[in-house]
Order: C-alpha cells, then sequence, then structure tokens
C-alpha cells in the first residue's frame, strides 16, 4: 500500500525572510506602586480648659492655600487619630461583644441623646407630596425639633460650661442633614463624630471608650439615619454618593473593615453571599451596610448600585480593604477641597495660624458666614457650613453636584404601591 504523501513547504525566498519582524520577548509591566496605608497618629492629650475661650464652629478653608495649611496642620493630625483610633478600637470585635449597661454613664447619656431625637421623628411625620421621590419639606421642623432640645441634650453631658455647650452643639445639630436641600452626606457625617472628637478633648470620652463609640453609639447613629432617610426622602448630598461607596456613608466600611481584620471564614468577596449577610449582618458594620444598601435599591446587583463595593470584595483580605478605606479617607474625605471648605473650626478642633483670612470658595466676598443662622445659608448641603454659590440658588458646584431624587425613596415609593421587585439592567433612580 503506497504510504500518504507528506506535504513539503517552500522556504520562503530570502527577500520575504528580511521584512518578517524580529521575534522579541514582552516587556513585563513593573508592579504598581500603591500609597502606603495611612498610620494612625498619636491622639494628643485634650487641651488646658482653663486658658480655653469656646467659640462659635466657622469656615476657615476659604482657598486652595487654606486647604494646605490645614493639611499639615494639628488639628488634620487630631482629626486623622481620632478616626483610625476609633476603627482600630473595634478590630475583631463583634457588635455584640458590648453592651450599653455595662458602659460608664456618659456612653448611656449619649446614647439617650440619640434616642430623643429618634423620638421626634414620630412627632414630625413627613407631609404628603405625592410620589415624589426628593427630599420631604417636614424635614426643616424636624431639624428646627432638634434644634429647640439642644440645651437639654447638652445638659445631660454635664459640660463644663454654656458657651462650651453652644460650640459643642453646632456639630450634632449638623449631623443629620442639610436643613435647606433635605439632603445628607459626608460633612454631615463627619460632623458627628467631631462632635464626639469635642467631647473627648473636654475629657468625656477617654480611650476607654472608644470601644463603645466604635460598635454601640456610631451604629445607633447609623440606624437613626436611616430612618430618617426613609421618613423624609433626604436626597444624597453631591451627585456621586458618598465616595462611591454608599449614597449616604463612608465610615461605618472603615470601622467594619477593621472588625473583620482577621476572621477566620467570612472574606471579602462574602458580601455577595446573601445567607451570610443575613446571618452575620447584626454583628459587623460592613455586612450591614451592603445588606442595607441591596435591600433600599430597586436595582439589583452591586455591580449596578455599587460598583466600587464590587470591585473591593475582589480584594485577598480584610487587611487590604481596610488599608484601602484609610487611603480613601485621607485622600477623598480630608484631601479634597469642595469638601472640607465646608468644615467647621472652633475652640476645641481649632483652625491653624493664617487660615480663614482670604476670600474664597463659597463664601460671598466681605460677608461672614453664620453656621446657625439660616439667612445666611443660601445652600447648606454639607454640614450647615453657611455654604453660599457664587451664581446663584440653583447653580450646583462640584461641591454640591446636582440634585438627584432618593434611592431609599424609590424603593419605599414601590412598597406603597405594591410593585414587584423586577431585575431591571439600567440602574437610574
Amino acid at each position: 500500500m503506497p504510504s500518504a504523501l507528506k506535504p513539503t513547504i517552500a522556504p520562503l525566498p530570502a527577500a520575504a525572510q528580511l521584512k518578517l519582524p524580529a521575534l522579541t520577548p514582552r516587556k513585563r509591566q513593573p508592579p504598581r506602586q500603591t500609597l502606603p496605608s495611612p498610620k494612625t497618629p498619636p491622639l494628643s492629650s485634650p487641651p488646658d480648659l482653663t486658658n480655653l475661650t469656646f467659640t462659635p464652629p466657622l469656615r476657615s478653608i476659604l482657598s486652595p492655600h487654606d486647604h494646605t495649611v490645614f493639611l499639615e496642620s494639628q488639628t488634620y493630625t487630631l482629626v486623622l487619630a481620632f478616626v483610625f483610633s476609633l476603627s482600630e478600637a473595634a478590630a475583631d470585635k463583634k457588635i455584640t461583644s458590648i453592651t450599653l449597661e455595662s458602659q460608664p454613664p456618659v456612653i448611656q447619656r449619649i446614647s439617650s441623646i440619640i434616642s430623643s431625637i429618634a423620638s421626634l421623628i414620630d412627632s414630625n411625620p413627613p407631609i404628603d407630596q405625592g410620589a415624589s421621590r426628593f427630599g420631604n419639606p417636614a424635614f426643616r421642623e424636624f431639624i428646627d425639633a432638634i434644634s429647640s432640645e439642644l440645651p437639654t441634650y447638652q445638659s445631660r453631658l454635664q459640660l463644663p460650661s454654656a458657651t462650651a455647650a453652644d460650640e459643642v452643639s453646632t456639630y450634632l445639630l449638623h449631623s443629620f442633614g442639610s436643613r435647606e436641600r433635605i439632603d445628607y452626606g459626608s460633612g454631615h457625617e463627619l460632623n458627628f463624630i467631631l462632635w464626639l472628637l469635642c467631647l473627648n478633648r473636654l475629657s468625656l470620652l477617654p480611650l476607654e471608650t472608644f470601644p463603645a463609640l466604635s460598635l454601640l453609639i456610631i451604629p445607633q447613629y447609623v440606624h437613626l439615619l436611616r430612618r430618617i432617610q426613609s421618613t423624609y426622602y433626604l436626597e444624597p448630598a453631591g451627585s456621586h454618593g458618598v465616595w462611591g461607596l454608599d449614597d449616604y456613608h463612608f465610615l461605618p466600611f472603615l470601622i467594619g473593615a477593621s472588625q473583620l481584620l482577621h476572621h477566620p471564614y467570612i472574606t471579602p468577596l462574602a458580601i455577595h453571599n446573601e445567607l451570610v449577610l443575613e446571618e452575620e449582618g447584626d454583628e459587623y458594620l460592613y455586612l450591614d451596610m451592603v445588606r442595607y444598601t441591596m435591600a433600599t435599591k430597586t436595582v439589583k446587583g452591586l455591580k449596578w448600585t455599587q460598583p466600587m463595593l464590587d470591585d473591593i470584595s475582589g480584594a485577598k483580605n480584610w487587611e487590604k480593604v481596610e488599608q484601602g478605606m484609610r487611603r480613601m479617607f485621607v485622600k477623598e474625605v480630608l484631601g479634597k477641597l469642595p469638601i472640607m471648605q465646608h468644615f467647621l473650626f472652633g475652640s476645641l478642633i481649632p483652625a491653624a495660624e493664617g487660615m480663614g483670612q482670604s476670600e474664597g470658595l463659597g463664601q460671598s466676598p466681605g460677608r461672614d458666614v453664620d453656621p446657625t443662622h439660616d439667612e445666611a445659608m443660601l445652600d447648606d448641603g454639607h454640614g450647615g457650613a453657611g455654604h453660599i454659590h457664587r451664581d446663584g440658588d440653583t447653580a450646583w458646584g462640584d461641591c454640591c453636584g446636582i440634585k438627584i431624587p432618593s434611592t431609599v425613596a424609590a424603593a419605599q415609593e414601590d412598597r406603597k404601591h405594591g410593585h414587584q421587585e423586577t431585575f431591571r439592567r439600567v440602574p437610574f433612580d
């Protein structure tokens, strides 16, 4: 039987061989250099109150120069040390590992203040505004009710003087949203932390109370805000959500990542497991935030609603997540001028020398802005900082974004009208 003919390949002409490109190995891309994770600075001792004159908190970051001065100031280090210390205090701890009954009286008083503010929601119900998903005007009456009760709240804390109470209460008042714009965002959450920082500066909250602040007080505050947001349909301050993680909050993710640092079986990828969220969400802030986000969105899937959270879930471990949250707080919060121009400074959280002396961003030239005076606040979108736009009431700058309806309101309205939950591929609310 004749053997099969083997095909023959004719060699290329010499001229063609000269035109072939040389085979060179690909150069490997150098590994991407990530910024080092910010360390926790030592928390300074509280100031000597005998030589301290309490003052109403006001804006002092009015220009890029002021912001640069702030980033090199002791106050910047103080805020960083306090926030990171709160996060470290929650490391590897469950929420239920601490009970309110076992805490010192100051923690119980702070908790009672938050509970009293929650009770004001019942006495200031939302007004009927049809199917609108924008902010409910009854929220302004709710904020006014908090303002009228502030002296009572602060008296529970036994502050050293009436002027001290006035300074500290400014931060608390602006911790629940903007009365003018009926929204809530980064500045309001930060104001609540600054309220706690003021109490620390008054020696009312020593380091021993930090675990209780992180695992009792802050979760209680977050749950109160959820009720406020769902009752009054607070709009997210700005048009991008809070740092791309959540429409309203950020710090619970930092503290929650610290809680899970060395967890034996819950990995970052577990946020996509509904059973894990259901069983462990009451113990860990990070999981609780994801669970609530998924429950209140009319679009199913984190990749549609919170793509940054979806990306973070691919991290190798919780240490990577926690380090990333630290970098995000430094870069995207304290390092962003549009946010920090609304930061309030008083005697307990002082401005550095030379700040606030130039006319600048968001403030009319030559006009003093009092954060407690509504006439001076054409827009109070970031913690009641007396923000004023040069281009009129309807021209929102980079700091404020555009007015967008509440996604919590979208879910609430769907439930009211008996709409069935369906998967929608275009995530617009």
